[in-house]
């Protein structure tokens, strides 16, 4: 964290002892330039500074944790690192998003578990709008509670629940994973199961691809 700051502090004492015996500079002259160089370099170390109080700041008040899945600005994924300067966020595809810690406090941040082990998963399903609705319900449900990842109790319910769209009806399922690193397997064996009981009932299902919505 400190190196930028020396690193800076030496190029900037370095420069200015070569220049000044160069330039020949007057003490008013001398006291300009010498205001000008601190200048520069506090602007260059704003950004620096805001992104270290930043993570003071998160230690502190602890908005997410490592472990958590968390939306920043659009850029969902799980936290693997807090540091002081920046925090970096896996994405379901594998990828690491680094979002420096200054920016948290203009950003919207959604939290899907807040530092516990379950979180609620949402899964879409798409049937025929002639279709026997509360049959596809029935269906999806019973898809939801007997996955081997789904946390059923009081507090972590199961809701299912229908909506018109204009070309079809969409089903969807909310229920509670045990462990959050399951919700893709999670959405993946619910959304699997539920055409294959479709398919199995002759519920028509329309030619779109089930939605899964990791918030």
């Amino acid at each position: 964290m400190f190196v930028p700051i020396v690193k800076v502090i030496v190029y900037a004492v370095a420069l200015y002892l070569i220049l000044i015996p160069v330039l020949d500079l007057t003490a008013a002259q001398l006291f300009a330039v010498s205001g000008l160089v601190g200048a520069a370099i506090g602007f260059g170390l704003q950004d620096l500074v805001s992104g270290v109080f930043g993570g003071l700041i998160l230690i502190t008040e602890r908005p997410y944790q490592v472990g958590d899945k968390i939306t920043i600005d659009g850029q969902y994924g799980e936290v693997v690192d807090i540091g002081l300067r920046s925090t970096s966020v896996q994405t379901p595809g594998d990828s690491t998003v680094v979002v420096q810690n200054d920016q948290l406090f203009q950003a919207s941040i959604v939290n899907a578990n807040a530092g516990d082990p379950e979180m609620l998963v949402t899964v879409d399903v798409a049937i025929a709008s002639e279709a026997d609705t509360d049959e596809a319900m029935a269906v999806l449900r019973e898809a939801l509670i007997t996955s081997q990842y789904v946390h059923v109790s009081d507090d972590h319910p199961v809701r299912v629940r229908v909506a018109d769209e204009v070309t079809h009806q969409r089903i969807r399922g909310r229920a509670y994973v045990g462990d959050h690193r399951d919700e893709l397997a999670f959405a993946s064996d619910v959304t699997r199961r539920a055409r294959a009981a479709f398919e199995r009932r002759d519920i028509e299902t329309p030619e779109l691809p089930a939605r899964y919505d990791p918030e």
